[in-house]
Formats: structure tokens, C-alpha cells, sequence
């Protein structure tokens, strides 16, 4: 499973959500949105916005921190 999370360093959500995957030991890359343009452009790309973060896990994109959505794509017991 692959797992990435698309941030920004200003993000306040962004670092709570990768406190969680943290905290429930999920290794997962990050790529800051504010230095990789390419990155930026697939994200608006899929998502049709320009908002953080965004998780990817595998092919599937969560927007913002869905805290409920990503613990069930990871099978994350709350």
C-alpha cells in the first residue's frame, strides 16, 4: 500500500492528519504542495481544487482530514 500526503507547511489540518497516521504507526511519503509544482498540478488535476491536504492511498484520493474515510480505507480501528 502506498500512501501519500500532499501538504502545505502552513496547514494546520495537514499536521493533524500526520500526527494520526503517526500515532497509529502508517508510513506514508509527504510532498509539500508549496515547493512541487507538479505535484500541485496533479492535485488540482484529480481532486478539481487546490486544497490541503490530500491523502492518496493507492488510487484512492481523500480531501482534507476525513478522519472516518481514512481510518476505513487503512482499517484503522477507532
Amino acid at each position: 500500500m502506498t500512501i501519500k500526503v500532499y501538504s502545505t507547511p502552513t496547514c494546520p489540518y495537514c499536521d493533524l492528519l500526520k500526527d494520526y497516521l503517526k500515532d497509529n504507526n502508517v508510513e506514508f511519503e509527504v510532498v509539500d504542495l508549496s515547493q512541487d509544482e507538479k505535484a500541485a498540478q496533479y492535485i488540482m488535476e484529480k481532486t478539481g481544487k487546490m486544497a490541503v491536504p490530500v491523502t492518496e492511498i493507492d488510487e484512492e484520493i481523500i480531501v482534507g482530514f476525513d478522519r472516518a474515510k481514512i481510518s476505513q480505507v487503512l482499517g484503522i480501528k477507532e
